[in-house]
């Protein structure tokens, strides 16, 4: 792994220097990038899921613990530097890209990388990664949910912006629930590892950052009776979350504009129809997607 002197050098024999518009702010602290790995368990028969190569620092952990890393990167200059520094690191591949095809789904050649490394080494898929923040939120939704015969990640142990972190463990009637806290805990653990200053990257962010763990639990999921008739659900009633319950069905589309009889659903949900979505729990959307699955059958 690559020390901040060593990155920068590296930035400077292509003439380049980090780009803010891709969130290129690089961890420069070995001790946190191993405690990183570490903390994510990762096994010799595991398929790991880099996003952010940077210049291959991270990388180089991630190859001597994994069975296989699929690293992405859509900047080309540090994708060019990172094959240089990864050539020797046969396991390791790397795709010069940006990882989401659009918001709901992540870009096929990625998704077809990790599927083919999963059914060769039969291990687990892990997303481990100092992770972009434009990005964080939209990647981990798409790997809980595996959306039109995507990926599903078994666990994911990475560095996000705090705000994001605080999202992914907040509870209802907080100011941070939001759809990736519903997500969260509708389909498994989500633990904040430990805080990070500023300083532990370079560039410095102007903002906080946290190391955090997610764990899938495939008793959750099963309660989830279709994930993408639940994600619309969960869309519907937090893209108007101060809104009363019964008030947000009018903004119903799609599959859901079908959906009858709400006052019964929300009845047998426990869930007050007066409520708003800020205040309505994981196991209780889980409870009114799956009656309302059900009943467009």
């Amino acid at each position: 792994m690559q020390t901040k002197q060593q990155i920068q050098a590296l930035l400077a024999s292509m003439g380049a220097s980090p780009k803010k518009r891709f969130g290129q702010n690089f961890l420069i602290d070995l001790n946190l990038m191993r405690l990183l790995i570490d903390e994510a368990g990762i096994c010799k028969d595991d398929v790991v899921l880099e996003v952010g190569t940077g210049t291959g620092s991270f990388t180089e952990g991630l190859a001597e613990a994994a069975g296989k890393v699929i690293t992405v990167d859509v900047d080309t200059t540090l994708f060019t530097i990172a094959s240089k520094q990864l050539a020797d690191r046969k396991n390791v591949q790397l795709i010069n890209a940006d990882i989401l095809k659009n918001k709901h789904r992540l870009a096929r050649k990625v998704v077809e990388a990790v599927r083919q490394s999963q059914l060769e080494l039969c291990g687990r898929v892990l997303l481990v990664a100092n992770l972009p923040y434009q990005v964080a939120a939209t990647v981990m939704v798409n790997l809980i949910t595996g959306e039109g015969g995507s990926i599903t990640a078994d666990a994911m142990c990475v560095t996000i912006q705090k705000e994001v972190a605080d999202r992914m463990v907040a509870a209802p009637n907080s100011g941070d629930y939001g759809v990736l806290s519903i997500f969260m805990q509708a389909t498994g653990e989500a633990t904040v590892l430990r805080k990070l200053k500023p300083s532990v990257f370079w560039p410095a962010p102007q903002v906080e950052s946290s190391m955090v763990k997610f764990v899938r639990d495939e008793e959750k999921v099963s309660r989830i009776h279709d994930m993408e008739f639940f994600r619309e659900t969960v869309n519907l009633f937090m893209g108007h979350r101060r809104k009363m319950m019964q008030a947000c069905v009018k903004f119903a589309d799609g599959r859901l504009k079908e959906v009858q009889h709400w006052h019964d659903i929300f009845e047998r949900a426990f869930v007050d129809p007066h409520a708003r979505g800020e205040n309505v729990d994981a196991n209780a959307y889980i409870s009114i997607a799956n009656m309302c699955y059900e009943q467009l059958r």
